[in-house]
This record gives structure tokens, sequence and C-alpha cells, in this order.
């Protein structure tokens, strides 16, 4: 692979004003392409198989179409209308307040009114429960009669849509759906609105990346100490994620892409950008040193730096293409978006790059900027680097270095045993937002559970006429007598009398594994249920399907990170030809993931050290999400920075003067790599959506834990206390292994004229 990349890059080099317009033109292409064709983006998901989906094939079965309310992408209203401070709903001038509201409900054209809208008071009226309720009637009241210090104080009013999808919900829908409470409010009453019609789907403003952007300009800036040698990896970045973010948009033309996918291939897509173009012109920047000319040094670049960041590339891909074996539609476009974003990353780099060196030419690293990489690495004539000195002193110490790094991580991953995972829902929603404060409002008046309804369904067919009936009473029996239960509403029949569905409400909040463990608990006693009475039932809603969804998700995780750590594994026993070294590389990124679970408990879920102003449960895609991504970056350091290391071992020099050599050269790009990483995500927590905010958090802290203590100390340590062993491999796979000269070794041979004559220059 290196003697074609060389052969690409003095190409590219000599003919750069061919591939430069052609890139403009295809860059052009496919943006024009991507903005006429783009169609909305889907905030819909599916999962296979979850218990939840069985108990929607018995609501739809006794009461078709009531499943659909519980579609990810179906367009749900409620609103929660509390009293003034003291009073009571019943109150006179607080019943005609809401009475009036509903009358203006009814002229609103985005609600639906095949079905007039009805006053919660005036439903709680009809049951019976606005005096003297009785809790085996009332619990299911849309006012809170049974609640003992403010009765009557707060009630909830569900309202139908006619917009079909959360995509098509607009600005003026959803403020037309909150000021059309302007004169209750005005009336004393608070009113708030929780629902799909409420949350705006927010998309990534591009703070994030503008900041990520000036970080990584700044950075590289300080390591080449000049200003165009910084400039030219943000164009690559710039066309790269342009490209990728182009397709992906043009994808939403043929097929339903989560609007999520974007915001992972930014993510991707700018830090993987700079810093495999930052790497390469790195190593331009030093074959300039040994090279006869800058064509020659952008051919050497390419074939040693470049294979590197294919194959790093690779991995990256890997890990995040294996995302499809979770059975999420959504992380499977998520992993696809930032794979296609990897890919354009790397295409860039090995085939945009060398261009842009042969077109700044000499003024690449000129002019000079004072004060800044005075001490280069790649000047033969600079004095020792800080790098070179952190290198031998890690070789002269590597047990203490190891052992101390390990207690670090340790500590850091004390605070994972309380991980908490749960899906974005209200309560996670930012405090002035009108959600958040449904949410705290209905938790006043109700109690936290009732945001996290469980809804029972049961089917009747199997049970004799005459127990159905005591089949049902039951259920409910059963499922009120759970200590995490707080109350199971009264049966409401189908037309049919064979299915009946009851409402259960936990005395925990939605997201709490209290909650979580409920569902699994109430769900565990249908068999003996059915074996007394024939019934067979199930149990949905929002919560239901949230806590199966964080079930699946955590299931998928070993088997995900089996299938991504093999083909990884893999790919560095062929970069490398080593057994231990990417054995060490995989458990090195074991204990960075433990770790950066550990932070990210302690910061973001627990709210240590004041980071996080509203400490929320981790989202719960996030680790296997966090897995994938941090092990394709993590193997780019370690593709980084052992393949130089490997390079000097390979040419002759001891197995700790290898580390010491290889450290020397490659622990600033790395370094610079990964603080524009740790840049790029932690701008990220920026974003208002919550799930963007930990994202970025997590990604962030694992990156500085795998690049600055795996990659650059523990990998190091063992290197040099593995000796020559850490490059062994059997002589029967080293034979069966194809070569692929990351070192480029090969290119020696064609510094030869005459040898270099003889090969043929295909660039195809």
């Amino acid at each position: 692979m290196s003697v074609y990349l060389y052969r690409w890059g003095k190409f590219a080099f000599r003919r750069k004003w061919i591939v430069l317009p052609v890139w403009l033109l295809l860059f052009v292409l496919l943006g024009g392409l991507g903005a006429t064709l783009a169609k909305p983006m889907s905030n819909d998901f599916s999962m296979p198989e979850l218990p939840s989906a069985r108990a929607n094939e018995i609501l739809d079965k006794h009461f078709p179409g009531m499943s659909q309310q519980f579609k990810f992408d179906t367009v749900s209203g409620t609103y929660v209308i509390g009293a003034p401070a003291g009073q009571q709903l019943t109150d006179p001038a607080n019943r005609a307040a809401i009475d009036a509201f509903i009358t203006k409900l009814g002229e609103l054209d985005i609600v639906d009114h095949k079905k007039p809208l009805a006053s919660p008071l005036d439903m709680t009226d009809k049951m019976g429960c606005l005096t003297n309720p009785d809790p085996s009637k009332c619990s299911g009241a849309p006012v809170n009669v049974l609640s003992k210090t403010a009765p009557n104080s707060v009630s909830v009013l569900q309202v139908p849509f006619t917009i079909a999808k959360v995509t098509d919900v607009k600005d003026e829908h959803r403020d037309a759906a909150y000021k059309v409470a302007a004169d209750a409010r005005n009336a004393g009453l608070t009113v708030e609105m929780s629902g799909s019609i409420a949350q705006k789907q927010e998309q990534p403003s591009g703070k994030a990346e503008l900041i990520g952007m000036g970080v990584a300009l700044v950075v590289m800036m300080v390591a080449f100490g000049a200003v165009v040698a910084a400039v030219v990896p943000i164009v690559t970045a710039i066309v790269g994620l342009g490209a990728a973010t182009s397709l992906i948009m043009l994808g939403t033309s043929i097929m339903e892409v989560p609007s999520f996918t974007t915001f992972l291939a930014s993510m991707i897509g700018i830090a993987l950008s700079i810093d495999y173009a930052l790497f390469i012109v790195s190593r331009y920047k030093h074959e300039l040193t040994v090279r006869d000319s800058p064509e020659e040094a952008a051919g050497a670049a390419l074939g040693t730096a470049g294979s590197a960041v294919v194959f790093a590339g690779l991995t990256v891909i890997i890990a995040l293409g294996a995302l499809g074996i979770v059975g999420v539609q959504f992380l499977t476009f998520m992993g696809l978006g930032g794979a296609i974003a990897a890919a354009f990353a790397v295409l860039t780099a090995v085939t945009l790059m060398p261009a842009l060196l042969g077109a700044f030419g000499k003024y690449l690293f000129k002019p000079k900027l004072p004060l800044v990489a005075r001490h280069d690495p790649e000047d033969p004539t600079a004095s020792v680097t800080l790098g070179q000195r952190f290198a031998r002193l890690i070789g002269r110490f590597p047990w203490v270095a190891l052992g101390l790094s390990v207690l670090v991580l340790g500590a850091l991953a004390a605070p994972a045993v309380n991980l908490n995972l749960g899906l974005p829902g209200e309560d996670s929603q930012p405090k002035h937002s009108t959600v958040r404060k449904a949410y705290e409002l209905r938790t006043e008046g109700f109690g936290e559970g009732s945001n996290g309804v469980l809804m029972v369904v049961a089917d009747l067919a199997n049970v004799p006429e005459g127990k159905r009936d005591e089949a049902v009473e039951a259920l409910r029996t059963k499922l009120a007598s759970y200590s995490d239960m707080d109350y199971v509403t009264a049966p409401q029949y189908s037309e049919s009398k064979l299915g009946a569905m009851l409402n259960g409400v936990p005395k925990a909040g939605p997201n709490n594994q209290v909650t979580k463990d409920l569902v699994a608990e109430a769900r565990g006693a249908e068999a003996s249920l059915k074996a007394d009475y024939g019934i067979e039932y199930g149990i949905t809603g929002t919560t239901a399907i949230y806590a199966d969804v964080d079930h699946v998700l955590l299931s998928k995780i070993v088997p995900y990170l089996a299938i991504v750590a093999g083909a990884a594994f893999v790919l560095l026993i062929l970069v490398f030809r080593s057994i231990l070294v990417p054995l060490t590389a995989a458990l090195g990124f074991l204990l960075s993931m433990a770790a950066t679970f550990g932070a990210a408990v302690l910061i973001f879920q627990e709210g240590k050290l004041g980071l996080i102003d509203d400490p929320q449960p981790l989202v719960s895609f996030l680790p296997i999400m966090l897995i994938g991504l941090v092990f394709g970056l993590a193997m780019d350091y370690q593709v980084f920075l052992v393949t130089r290391m490997r390079e000097e071992f390979v040419h002759g020099k001891s197995a700790k003067d290898a580390m010491v050599s290889g450290y020397h050269h490659g622990a600033r790009v790395v370094t610079a790599a990964a603080i524009i990483m740790i840049s790029v995500f932690g701008s990220f927590m920026l974003e208002n959506d919550v799930t963007a905010k930990s994202f970025g958090f997590a990604l962030a802290v694992g990156v500085a834990i795998d690049a600055f203590i795996v990659r650059m100390i523990i990998v190091p340590a063992l290197l040099v206390i593995m000796g020559k062993w850490s490059w062994w491999i059997p002589a029967w796979l080293d034979r069966i292994l194809p070569d692929i000269d990351v070192e480029g070794t090969k290119l020696d041979k064609l510094r030869e004229p005459d040898l270099l004559a003889k090969q043929p220059v295909n660039v195809s």
C-alpha cells in the first residue's frame, strides 16, 4: 500500500491543478444535489421484538389504533393546569377560566375536532370524584382529587392534534399551542405543555463546529509554527464534512434518515479530518528534512503517514458500521453517518491533501511564528523536546509509570458501579422550558410516577366468559401489590369485552431504575395468571418502551464490543505485525472505557464539581456509541504513535530506543490531535440538547483518558517492559500475512533513480 500511496502522493502534488478542480466539482455537485433533493429527517426509531411491541399488538387488536400514541414520531400534547396558590381548580373563577380555555382550544386549527374536548373537571365530576372521592374508583381521575396536601389543585388535559408527524411541527404550530392558554394564565392559572408538540427538535447550532475548528487552528499553529500549515487541515475538514453531510442529506430523498445522524457525522467529520490531515502534514514536514525535493517528501509522507491514516480510518469505519448489529434503526443510521464522515476524512487526507501541499509549495511553513515550535521534533538541529524527555522518563521507570496510570484509571472507574441509563424524557428538558415545568407541576399534583404511566392491556379471548371480570380484577390486584406501584386504575373494556386496559402508576419517575425493575417484575406475573385464568397481557407506554430499549441496548454491548475488537485486532496485527501490541492496545481500551464511564457518572450523572446544573441519567444508547467511537479513535492514536516506534525498531534500534525515538517524533502530533478532538467534542456541551451535551462530555473525557494516559503512558511503558517481545509474531503467521508496509520500508528502494525508473507509474 505504501508504494501506491507514494506514487499517488507525488502525482497529486505534481498535478495539483487537475486534482483540486476535480475535488471542487465533486464538492459543488454533492452540495447542490443534497440541498435540492433533501427531505425532512425522521425522529422515529424501530427495534424488533420488544416486549412492549407485543403489548401494542394486543392493544390494537382490541382498541384499534391506540398504539399510535406511543410511536416516537407521533404528535402528542398534554396540558398540565395548576390552580393559584391556596386555591382549587373547582373554585368558580378557576372553573370558568378552564372552560374558556377549552373553548379556545376548540377554535385552534391544529387541534383534532373529531372528538369534542371535555374539561378535566367535568370528566372528574362524571366519575363522581370531586366530592368524597373513592380511591378505588378515582385514582385515574384527570384532577388530583386524592392528594392529601392540595386536592383539586392540578389537572391534566390530553389534546389530539391533526399534525401527522413530529417533523411536520413548525414553530408557529408550537407557539399557537402554547399561546392559546394566554387568557387562562392571565386569569391566574398555571398552564404548561408537555408532549412532542411542545418539544422543539433542535439541530446542532453550528457553534460547536466553529469552536472546534477555532481551537484546532490555534493548536496547529503552535504545532507547526506557521499559519498556512495550520489552515490546510481546516480546508480538508470543511471539504470532507461538507461532502459527507451533503451525501447524508441526499440520502433523505430515498429513505427516512434519523435527525441525529448529522450530529454524529459533524463530530466525527471535523475531528477525524483535522487529525488525519495533521498527521500527514506533520510527516511531510519531517520528510522535507531528509528527502531531495518537496514532491518526494509529499510522496513519502503519503506512503507512510497516509498508510497509517487508511488503517486508522478503517478501525473507525468498522466500529461505527458495526452499530448495525444492535438492531436499532436510528443507531444504524447514526453509525452509517459517522462511517461516511470517517470515510471522507480518509479520502480528503490521502487525495486532496497532497494536492494542497503542492499548491502551497514553499509557503506552507512560512512565515515562521515567533515563540512557538522552537523545539521542533522534525528539526535535526533542535534541542531535546519535552516529548523526548517524557519518553526517557517512562523508559527509565516503566513499572512506576504503568502502576500509577492503572491506579488513576481505577480510581476514575469506581463511580461507574452507579451507572444509571435512560432515554431523554420530559425531565431531561431545560429547566426553563414549558415541558420541564409541566413535568414538575404534574409531579407536584399527582406524584412523580404519574409522568411514567404503564399501560397494561389484557387479552381475554381465552378466558371463560363468566370469569373475565374476575381475571381482570386478579390482574389489577397483583399489579397493585407491588411495593413500587402507587396505584392501578379501574379497567376499561373493549366493545367486544375481549380486551381490557388498565393504567399502572409507579411511585418513582420514568427514568428511575426502580420503575424499570417494576416493569420486568409485573411482566413476570403473566405465567401464573395465565395458568389460573387463561388471561394474557402486556405492558406498554413510553416508560415501558424506554425500559425495553435500555435492556436491549445493554445486552448488545458485549457482542458489539467483541465484533469491533476482533476486527480491529486483525487490522492491527496487519499494521504492527505483532501479537502483543494489538493485545495491549485492546486491554488499554478496556481500562480507558471503565474510567470514562466512571468520570461521566461522577460529573454528568451525579453533578460533582458543579460542571452540570441539572444532573441526569446517561442516555441509554451512549455506552454503545461511546464504545464504538472511542475505540476507533483510540486505535487511531495507537496507529499514529506506535507505527513510528515500530518503524524505528525495524530500522535497527532496540525496543527501548525505538520507543523513545518514536515518541519523540509522534508525541507532538498525537497531543495536538487529542487536544483538537477534546475541543471538538467538548464544545458540544454548549448545545441546548441534553443528548448532545452528554455525548460531547463523555467523548471528550474518553479521548483525554485514552490518549494521554493509555496511549502515551501505559502503552510505551509496556513496550519497554516487554522489550523485543513486543514485536514478536509466529513465523507461520508472518509468512501468510500480506505485507502492507505501513513503515514505508519499500520506499527506500524507490529513492534509487535506477530502480525508480523501472517502476511503472500507475495513478488510477
